[in-house]
């Protein structure tokens, strides 16, 4: 009976700092990640303007930066001919996203890091590159600031601009479209 007291006063005390429930105080996950592969963006410069070159992680989808659409990072391809992935900060719309380069597989990562995201410059990219990267800050339904969290893996890049479907980056993604959770397994997120 003491012990069943103690850990009831335990677990009340840290309930105020969400230790005994979701973190955070996060609500439970309820939406199941999962990998979407073969995703193309399309080049900044070089290709039609009816091409996606943005992509929304929260929306979880490629948008056309030209309308106006709310997009966490875009494509390009710059002047020495390398694929670059641009957080809102390096085209110059606020520091807002993130991203950062990974050296862990693709598979291996289990949580997105709280630091270290690139906001203000393109980040170089080949084939097999992995990036983990985060949304612009949105406040939760739950009234918490937060972002949403990914992880891509290039399978394909191409630079050219004499194909019909040339100057476009192709990518397996997961998103984490619980607000406010870092996990980055497929099913759903414990953090």
């Amino acid at each position: 009976m003491r012990y069943f007291i103690l850990a009831s006063l335990v677990c009340a005390a840290l309930a105020a700092v969400a230790a005994c429930g979701p973190p955070l105080g996060l609500p439970g996950a309820f939406i199941t990640n999962k990998v979407d592969s073969a995703v193309s963006l399309y080049a900044l410069t070089g290709t039609p303007v009816s091409q996606p070159s943005g992509y929304s992680i929260g929306a979880g989808q490629v948008v056309r930066t030209e309308q106006g659409m709310p997009f966490d990072f875009a494509f390009d391809i710059d002047t020495a001919g390398r694929a670059v992935l641009l957080p809102t900060g390096a085209l110059k719309l606020g520091r807002q996203s993130g991203l950062q380069s990974s050296a862990v597989d693709f598979d291996s990562i289990k949580i997105a890091p709280t630091g270290g995201y690139n906001l203000d410059s393109a980040q170089v990219v080949g084939v097999d590159s992995v990036v983990i990267l985060h949304s612009s800050g949105v406040t939760c339904s739950f009234n918490l600031p937060a972002f949403y969290y990914a992880k891509l893996r290039v399978v394909a890049i191409d630079t050219s601009s004499t194909s019909g479907n040339g100057r476009r980056i192709v990518f397996d993604i997961l998103n984490d479209h619980n607000c406010g959770y870092r996990g980055l397994e497929p099913g759903l997120p414990k953090h």
